[in-house]
């Protein structure tokens, strides 16, 4: 007789849809368990088992298989753009388009240390780690805008080499393969940054945040050439520095980039308060429950993908501690049903004496 699997998440046990005997579970835990999206599965139970009957699962959730899928569209994508941007920056003497393909290289970079981290970051909280995993992302963002900012020094230095040495206008192709790296990176942008918000992730969006920079380098790199080139053609010298520029231009971009990264990465590692027009949104639901006589402080904090709130309330003093654990037990439903980014809330109850 085919067995409801229960999964374990927390402190109960939730009803999935999932339907196999224990044969079939044997044979097939990996694939079903693969499809659900619980943060904090461990472990299953067949109802019509003995209740300490737990079997491990191993599980990859929705959230990490989407991280894995953008970052690994955003490797491919960068190594062929690495490629044709170095490779024909190269052969068509534009610095500007050279220097765009050794950002890409780094993208790739990048990307490889975020899939190696998104594992880490999705595990459910342990004993050692209670609050779970979710700054793993936080570090790799800031791995990432260090990389970037060490890219622009380096593309900088390039350039500036560049006016001392006798000017060359770069090849045509070199604008052409600018233009391929704008369009392609729009496009991974876009679709980065939509996937970043609905699943708040700070590796994605890091991701997302390489391909913004790429666009608008890749823009000025076509501009810097095609100036180069109708220097050239005109006979105007100030023109054929153009392709120069645009390489410093690229590396002011990729600087501002880095230092955003880095920035948000600093304030969530050091544990920041989340703005206060979410902390005004978060007493709305809490206040909604008459026992509340008032709520003494609020504050909550980023942890990568996901929140933490801390709340002290205070309720009658004659209350029960069972009644006082069953409204705190409810207004963190209430939070967490309704917004499904906060992972934890930690509720301390003080006493309420009316004047």
């Amino acid at each position: 007789m085919p067995a409801r699997i229960l999964v374990r998440n927390d402190e109960s046990f939730v009803d999935t849809i999932v339907f196999l005997s224990p044969k079939e579970f044997a044979i097939h835990k990996n694939h079903a368990f693969n499809q659900l999206s619980f943060s904090g599965l461990t472990r299953i139970l067949f109802d019509n088992m003995a209740k300490d009957s737990f079997f491990e699962v191993p599980y990859m959730t929705k959230r990490e298989m989407i991280a894995k899928k953008v970052a690994w569209i955003s490797v491919w994508a960068n190594i062929i753009l690495t490629i044709g941007k170095v490779v024909i920056g190269w052969y068509g003497n534009s610095d500007a388009v050279f220097a765009d393909g050794i950002h890409s290289a780094a993208d790739v970079f990048a990307s490889i240390i975020v899939l190696l981290v998104i594992k880490l970051a999705n595990k459910p909280a342990d004993e050692d780690h209670p609050y779970g995993h979710g700054k793993a992302e936080v570090v790799v963002s800031g791995v990432v805008g260090i990389i970037l900012f060490f890219v622009s020094i380096y593309i900088t230095y390039e350039g500036i080499i560049g006016f001392f040495h006798p000017i060359e206008p770069p090849n045509i192709l070199a604008m052409w393969i600018a233009i391929i790296s704008y369009i392609s990176k729009e496009i991974l942008y876009r679709y980065s940054l939509k996937v970043a918000d609905h699943h708040k992730s700070k590796a994605i969006e890091a991701i997302a945040f390489d391909h913004k920079a790429d666009i608008v380098a890749s823009i000025a790199a076509a501009a810097g050439v095609v100036l180069s080139i109708l220097g050239e053609k005109f006979d105007i010298a100030p023109l054929l520095y153009g392709d120069k520029v645009a390489s410093i231009f690229v590396a002011y971009l990729i600087f501002k980039i880095a230092k955003e990264m880095l920035t948000e990465a600093f304030h969530i590692l050091l544990e920041r308060s989340i703005h206060a027009e979410t902390l005004q949104d978060y007493i709305k639901v809490i206040s909604q429950f008459e026992e509340i006589k008032r709520i003494d402080k609020i504050r909550a904090r980023e942890h990568g993908h996901y929140v933490l709130v801390d709340l002290r309330i205070s309720i009658d003093h004659y209350k029960t501690i069972k009644e006082g654990h069953d409204l705190a037990r409810e207004i963190k439903q209430a939070l967490i049903k309704e917004y499904d980014n906060i992972q934890e809330v930690l509720i301390h109850l003080n006493p309420y004496f009316p004047d």
